[in-house]
């Protein structure tokens, strides 16, 4: 286990946050939060991950033996529904990427009115239970649009009246501006309490102009021979010739594929099946589901990424080692948080808490009406 021990220099004390998480996925969001420091001329501020839920055996697996070095009772794997928030240890952040299935824009959008729409509510139970300093909540941008908008306001409203109340900051990142060589655009929820009288300002991007492509992520430093996680598949042979014809960037309805390559589909024609990376740019959005034709495929090699490029992409360590069969990885990873830019955000946040200044940018979401507040974004 690789993760960093956050020890106060010489002559200063620690302020550790004790940090909880609901539907955790395999940790990307908790080493972020983890691997994040900040200090003033008294005290390093850092936090540490101590409890964690999830439904899925791999998923709590992979949590448990990265983050908490295979301390299994660390990571409560059942339903949330089951979950107690009185007996679970005290923390005093919480971290919770609500299941996003209801409000993706891939899908049929039921928000409240499907099976995960209303999970967000657990973590307003849990803020209830401990009134946290602080908390993080992640979902994705369709989250916005969810029953006419009126979701996430309703969302906003009940985390901002939760416990003791709270100071809600709330923005759409675009993680490929921080560092993440991926297009994956998400809404980030910061509160911080309201009695502790301080405000989340939103870290500024550091490589909008300068993204990391894909290519460099994936090549540099090559991955090693014995990395965990790192079985190539072989596809059919149509898929290969299928493949020969689509040149980087492109996806399976490129004008150039032979007719009888092509895909027999009526409808919508997804724009990531059989998409092959561009080498010069981000990759595009990793999912966790989906079916042959979505496992993202290389720019040059005849195949699909293997579950390591994909980690790569969302920025985990080659050392992070993932639980289960590759189907299952491979869901893990693309609902997973990249740990770069939850480290960006949770570093802002201790920033906050230690009054020093960073640079930063004007949150592009209401935090009342959960509106767009830039067009452009």
């Amino acid at each position: 286990m690789n993760m960093k021990t956050n020890v106060a220099p010489r002559g200063k004390l620690s302020k550790q946050f004790k940090l909880a998480e609901l539907f955790c996925g395999p940790g990307g969001l908790a080493l972020g939060c983890d691997g994040a420091k900040a200090e003033n001329e008294k005290y390093l501020f850092t936090i540490k991950p101590i409890w964690a839920n999830d439904i899925d055996q791999d998923t709590c697996d992979t949590y448990a033996n990265n983050i908490h070095s295979g301390n299994k009772s660390a990571v409560s794997c059942a339903p949330v529904q089951s979950i107690n928030f009185d007996t679970i240890p005290a923390f005093d952040a919480l971290a919770f990427g609500f299941p996003c299935n209801d409000f993706s824009s891939v899908g049929e959008k039921l928000g409240f009115d499907g099976k995960f729409g209303p999970l967000y509510t657990y973590g307003v139970r849990a803020i209830k239970a401990k009134n946290p300093k602080w908390f993080i909540a992640e979902n994705v941008s369709g989250l916005q649009s969810a029953n006419e908008g009126n979701a996430f306001q309703q969302i906003l409203k009940d985390l901002a009246e939760a416990g003791k109340g709270y100071n809600l900051t709330v923005h759409k990142y675009k993680f490929e501006d921080y560092g993440v060589p991926q297009a994956r655009h998400r809404i980030v929820i910061v509160g911080i309490r309201k009695d502790l009288g301080l405000f989340f300002k939103v870290p500024a991007a550091t490589t909008k102009n300068s993204p990391i492509t894909c290519k460099e992520a994936i090549e540099s430093p090559p991955i090693k021979s014995d990395a965990t996680n790192n079985e190539v598949s072989t596809p059919s042979e149509t898929v290969i010739e299928r493949l020969k014809h689509i040149p980087p960037g492109k996806n399976a309805w490129y004008e150039g594929i032979p007719e009888h390559l092509r895909l027999n589909v009526k409808g919508a024609k997804m724009s990531m099946i059989y998409k092959r990376l561009d080498p010069n740019k981000p990759a595009y959005t990793l999912t966790g589901s989906g079916g042959g034709g979505t496992h993202v495929y290389h720019w040059k090699l005849n195949r699909a990424l293997t579950n390591r490029e994909r980690a790569r992409l969302q920025t985990f360590p080659d050392w992070y080692d993932f639980v289960g069969s590759k189907e299952s990885v491979r869901k893990q990873i693309g609902m997973a948080v990249p740990p770069t830019g939850a480290k960006h955000i949770a570093r802002a946040i201790l920033k906050t808490f230690a009054g020093v200044n960073y640079k930063s940018t004007k949150p592009n979401i209401d935090s009342v009406t959960g509106r767009l507040v830039k067009s452009e974004i």
